[in-house]
């Protein structure tokens, strides 16, 4: 069982050298206003890696989706993505894009976020197409 970072729940930045684990670990700090699980968990997350910048430092890059393109907190939650990797060490710049293709659904959803939302652990999962399915009674 993984023991819980204090730091991370009390949203302070991980310490130490930078290496790439601390962006996953900040992300998972970010939580959507309007559910109560932690964008990573959501599935939100496509893709989040840092490269070095010619002068030193790290550039973090993210692509995340949201649960609807018209989400009102979209705002919001990229802010505050872009506030909490911009405060890991060595970081001079972040990139984050919201994207929609592809579109997000509930089976992303972590089993834990599925586990903690009450949902069945196929909830969200891809219909089987390869028969038909009759109730017979």
């Amino acid at each position: 069982m993984a023991v819980p970072n204090p730091n991370i729940e009390n949203n302070v930045p991980p310490a130490g050298p930078f290496h790439e684990e601390m962006i996953w670990q900040q992300l998972k700090t970010v939580r959507d206003p309007e559910i109560p699980v932690d964008i990573v968990n959501l599935g939100l997350v496509y893709s989040a890696a840092a490269t070095p910048l010619e002068n030193g430092g790290q550039r973090v890059n993210v692509k995340m989706s949201l649960t609807a393109p018209g989400c009102s907190m979209s705002d919001v939650i990229k802010a505050e993505v872009e506030r909490k990797l911009a405060s890991l060490p060595d970081v001079r710049q972040v990139q984050v894009d919201v994207v929609f293709d592809p579109p997000w659904n509930p089976g992303m959803m972590s089993e834990a976020a599925k586990l903690q939302l009450g949902f069945d652990s196929d909830f969200g999962a891809a219909q089987s197409t390869s028969g038909e399915f009759r109730i017979i009674r």
